[in-house]
């Protein structure tokens, strides 16, 4: 799809029916025929246009015969079986002395506040328009964590009521999104870095604390991410280890039912053998040996659950003893 638009500082963007000098360029998804098309209007090269065509593409700054590629990493939310689900994709910022092109696979949300006249950009600036986008997408990656970091308090929120596979497939799909997020930023200030020395935005005021912003909260981003990740990796091993120690409970449980089932069995099965054995004279002989079932039964639970925990006591207090010793 392919939309042109025009708009001037402080006055509603505007789409307009063809190419014009000075106008935007939104290709999004576009085919074959339309980057053709676009690269004969603009003179940008169509390697330029389908660079952010491919979703593994590296963010990078490129200059080449007047044209000026910035290829950037965007925060995109797709629908998923588990909800919801974060992810980066490339869009391509390119410029000239003739027009500006925007180019992705999926629309963007900051593109979209600029056409909606949420953001006030200026066409034929192209300095002001990337730093007001890069911007954009620098809060846009907050409020993705921000919503990552609601997202995971809630899952964790239905683990402690029940554990289930579904609650800790999502966390580390939540997981998974805080990494490449974290990739896309950290290759985002690597662009950063180069766009500084543009003579457009080091001998501009304005638009040089525009950058040292967009830099700040780049960073701001980098640091929320890193947290949130090491938080959900700490509570997904905090989970496994209650998901251990909850089967070594029921283990242990079923190990202690089985081995006091065994007793009145072989009791059961030794006066059960073709051959003579105790009271079988008896009238009441099977009373008898039920009795006996019961006492050795109720000795040998007694035992095993004393021995079960001593066990426990005893790993309790070597725990203690290696807190004891690290705060020494």
């Amino acid at each position: 799809m392919i939309k042109y638009f025009r708009s001037k500082e402080k006055s509603p963007t505007q789409q307009i029916d063809c190419f014009e000098k000075g106008c935007w360029i939104d290709l999004v998804n576009p085919t074959d025929d339309e980057v053709e098309d676009v690269s004969a209007l603009s003179g940008i090269p169509e390697e330029m246009l389908k660079a952010a065509l491919d979703e593994e593409e590296t963010a990078r700054f490129e200059r080449d015969e007047g044209n000026t590629l910035v290829l950037l990493d965007t925060p995109i939310i797709t629908d998923s079986d588990e909800g919801d689900a974060y992810e980066t994709i490339p869009l391509a910022l390119i410029t000239n002395d003739k027009c500006i092109v925007t180019v992705s696979l999926r629309g963007n949300p900051v593109l979209g506040d600029f056409i909606a006249s949420r953001i006030d950009i200026d066409t034929g600036n192209d300095t002001t328009f990337l730093l007001r986008f890069l911007m954009g997408n620098a809060k846009r990656f907050l409020f993705n964590l921000r919503q990552i970091d609601k997202k995971s308090l809630r899952v964790q929120a239905e683990l402690h009521r029940s554990m289930k596979n579904k609650e800790l497939i999502q966390l580390l799909a939540l997981e998974n999104s805080l990494v490449y997020f974290s990739t896309s930023l950290s290759a985002n200030l690597g662009v950063y870095s180069k766009l500084e020395r543009l003579p457009s935005v080091a001998n501009v005021e304005d638009n040089k604390d525009l950058y040292d912003d967009i830099v700040i909260e780049t960073r701001q981003a980098v640091e929320m991410c890193n947290i949130y990740r090491d938080i959900l990796s700490g509570t997904m091993d905090a989970y496994a280890s209650v998901i251990s120690n909850n089967l070594n409970i029921v283990m242990k449980l079923l190990a202690v039912i089985t081995m006091i089932i065994s007793v009145p069995t072989l009791i059961a099965s030794l006066w059960g053998m073709n051959t003579g054995v105790p009271f079988e004279d008896l009238s009441y002989g099977f009373w008898i040996v039920i009795g006996i079932s019961i006492v050795v039964t109720a000795v040998a639970s007694y035992f095993l659950v004393r021995i079960s925990s001593s066990v426990h006591i005893g790993k309790s207090r070597q725990a203690q003893n290696k807190r004891k010793h690290r705060r020494d």
